[in-house]
C-alpha cells in the first residue's frame, strides 16, 4: 500500500483514569497516527496536570478544554474542528490500538460507498472479541428480541464485511463524509449517537464496514462516573434514536407505545 492519508486520532476523556496513559502512549508511537486530539471533558488535577505534560513532550497532540462536560458527541464535533487529518479515528480513552492497524482500515475505506464508516475488532485482555464491534442496524424490534442486534456471537469474518453499525470506540471516517453528515448528533449526551451516525450514514447511500484485521485492546468502563448516571443517559439516548428513526406510522405507533417502557426493561435487564 501507499502512503497513508494524514490521520488525526481522536480522544475524549471524562474521569478515565490511568488508562488514558497507554491510549495515548500507543497513538504516539504509532508512525500512521498523524496527530492526536485529546479533549478533556473533566478530570481530576492530578490527570489534567498528566495530560498537560503529556501535550507538552508530544508535538503531535493538541488539548482542547474548556470546562465542564457537554457529552461525548459534543466533544468529539469539537476534536473533529480542530483536526487537521485528511481521515478522522474515533479512539475511546481506553483503547489502546494495535501497532499496524490504520492499514487495513484505510484499505477498507478505500472502495465503501460514501459516506463510509469503518470499524475495527476490539478485544478484552483475553483477546475474545467484545461486544458491540459489529451489529445490525438498530430497530425497534431487534432491540425487543424480534430479530438480532449484535453480530459477536456470530463467527468472525475473514476480512471486511458490511454491517448495521460499529462502535463509536474505535472506527475511522473521512473528514470529508464526517462533516456531510453533520458529525454526531449532540442531543445525545452519551451513547448511541455511534449507533445514530452509522444509521445516517447508510441512510444517506453510504456503508458501514467491520474491518476484523484492525484491532485495539479494550479496557471498557474505566470512567469513575456513577453507573445511574452512565445508565440514565442510555436510556434517554435510546428513547430519542427509536422516536427520531420512527418514519412509518406504524413505527410511529408501535414506538409511541413502547419506547416509555425502555427504562422499566433495562432496569429489569441489570
Amino acid at each position: 500500500m501507499s502512503a497513508l492519508p494524514t490521520i488525526s486520532a481522536l480522544v475524549v476523556s471524562y474521569r478515565t483514569g490511568p488508562r488514558l496513559h497507554e491510549c495515548l502512549y500507543a497513538l504516539k508511537g504509532d508512525p500512521d497516527i498523524t496527530e492526536i486530539v485529546i479533549v478533556d471533558n473533566g478530570n481530576p488535577p492530578a490527570d489534567e496536570a498528566w495530560i498537560d505534560q503529556f501535550v507538552a513532550d508530544c508535538p503531535k497532540a493538541f488539548l482542547i478544554r474548556k470546562g465542564g462536560n457537554p457529552g461525548f458527541g459534543t466533544a468529539m464535533n469539537r476534536a473533529a474542528e480542530k483536526a487537521g487529518g485528511d481521515l478522522l479515528l474515533a479512539c475511546n480513552p481506553d483503547c489502546v490500538i494495535k501497532r499496524g492497524a490504520m492499514g487495513p482500515m484505510v484499505e477498507a475505506l478505500q472502495d465503501a460507498p460514501r459516506p463510509a464508516i469503518v470499524g475495527g475488532r476490539i478485544f478484552d485482555l483475553k483477546g475474545q472479541e467484545e461486544r458491540g464491534a459489529r451489529r445490525n442496524t438498530l430497530t425497534l424490534w431487534n432491540a425487543i428480541g424480534l430479530g438480532q442486534w449484535a453480530l459477536d456471537g456470530t463467527p468472525e469474518p475473514d476480512g471486511p464485511v458490511c454491517v448495521g453499525a460499529i462502535t463509536g470506540a474505535f472506527f475511522l471516517i473521512r473528514r470529508d463524509d464526517y462533516e456531510a453528515l453533520g458529525g454526531f448528533d449532540e442531543a445525545y449526551f452519551l451513547h448511541v449517537e455511534d449507533v445514530d451516525l452509522c444509521r445516517r450514514a447508510i441512510e444517506a447511500g453510504g456503508s458501514v464496514t467491520y474491518q476484523p484485521k484492525a484491532g485495539a485492546l479494550h479496557y471498557s468502563s474505566t470512567s469513575d462516573a456513577p453507573s445511574a448516571f452512565v445508565q440514565g443517559h442510555k436510556v434517554k439516548s435510546l428513547k430519542r434514536y427509536f422516536r427520531k428513526f420512527a418514519k412509518t406510522p406504524g413505527e410511529k405507533f408501535a414506538t409511541a407505545l413502547m419506547v416509555p417502557l425502555i427504562g422499566l426493561a433495562m432496569r429489569l435487564r441489570g
